[in-house]
């Protein structure tokens, strides 16, 4: 489907009241969407890999306590902390997106691919956990509350990660996967600065931005900067809905902005997209104004990897507390 059709779907179903919105969204993606198959591999994966990079950073996960962001259709990623080792996931959705059917079909898939997916963990899985989760694939009755007491989630929707009123340094890691390019600039602060006061001493925060337009997962017409050829309000009447805004933030606006409010960057793992690049470099792309004074090589960067610690006596951060 060509992105401006699918903007054109998404703006008119934002538009029709959320108790009807959700459902006939969800109808689309189930139908004509990215929904019509379940395959959590890309997800477990990204699991393993915030795991890993918690351990990269000198930190043991196993028996700690994990807040996610963004849960998704399927909590497959608090199904991976636990099957490696954690004690508990507490996952924040504003959107009430998580789907029962999904589940079980992520569970069937899991099942019939066992193999596959136990050499996703590696060693890193819990062999007794991982028979327990199978164990589920086959029930007559899927109970979702059961399922998630079982895996030891806690899910909050509607929910707001910067007002979680968690005790403070109650976690041990702040993570999410794909869902900081979809907040406004303004909420992700406060989402930052909650995870501050909530995050234990040397905690850490581990987060996968994907900086790409989204719109170009699908439509393979485009490429990961087009977007960035357009002004604000001209993004803002394709994508300003609930279903598809991206803040468009840049690689090193996210580094600023973390380390303004007192993290030390621990791991950046950004990679570039070299067919943007060469858009860019060549002329085809001509970029909008508010990215022009940044290096090509920055707007290039379609995702990456960001480990950071807070430092609350960090300078950046006093001073910005003063202010």
């Amino acid at each position: 489907m060509r992105w401006k059709t699918k903007a054109r779907i998404q703006n008119v179903v934002s538009l029709i009241p959320s108790s009807i919105s959700y459902a006939l969204y969800y109808w689309i993606q189930r139908n004509i969407g990215g929904l019509r198959k379940v395959n959590p591999e890309r997800k477990l994966e990204a699991a393993v890999e915030t795991w890993n990079l918690i351990r990269k950073s000198g930190h043991d996960p196993r028996g700690k306590v994990f807040l996610e962001v963004g849960t998704g259709r399927v909590p497959n990623i608090p199904i991976s902390f636990w099957l490696m080792g954690a004690r508990r996931t507490i996952t924040i959705d504003l959107n009430p997106y998580m789907k029962a059917e999904l589940i079980v079909e992520m569970l069937e898939y899991i099942k019939e691919y066992k193999e596959r997916i136990q050499q996703v963990y590696g060693s890193l899985l819990d062999e007794s956990r991982f028979n327990e989760l199978l164990s589920w694939a086959t029930r007559d009755c899927f109970c979702l509350s059961s399922f998630l007491e079982f895996c030891h989630i806690q899910y909050v929707s509607p929910g707001d990660a910067a007002m979680t009123n968690l005790p403070d340094h109650s976690i041990d890691f702040h993570t999410s996967r794909a869902v900081f390019e979809h907040i406004p600039p303004s909420i992700l602060v406060a989402i930052v600065k909650e995870g501050n006061r909530i995050v234990r001493d040397g905690g850490l925060f581990v987060h996968q931005i994907d900086y790409s337009d989204h719109f170009s997962h699908s439509d393979k017409s485009i490429s990961s900067i087009n977007f960035l050829q357009y002004s604000d309000s001209e993004w803002a009447r394709y994508a300003g809905n609930r279903y598809m805004y991206m803040n468009r933030l840049r690689h090193d606006d996210v580094l600023l902005m973390l380390e303004s409010l007192g993290h030390r960057i621990l791991i950046t793992e950004p990679k570039t997209d070299p067919r943007a690049l060469a858009l860019l470099r060549s002329g085809v792309i001509e970029v909008d104004g508010k990215f022009r004074d940044k290096a090509m090589d920055v707007l290039s960067i379609s995702g990456s990897w960001i480990v950071s610690q807070f430092n609350s006596s960090s300078d950046a951060y006093t001073e910005q507390a003063a202010d």
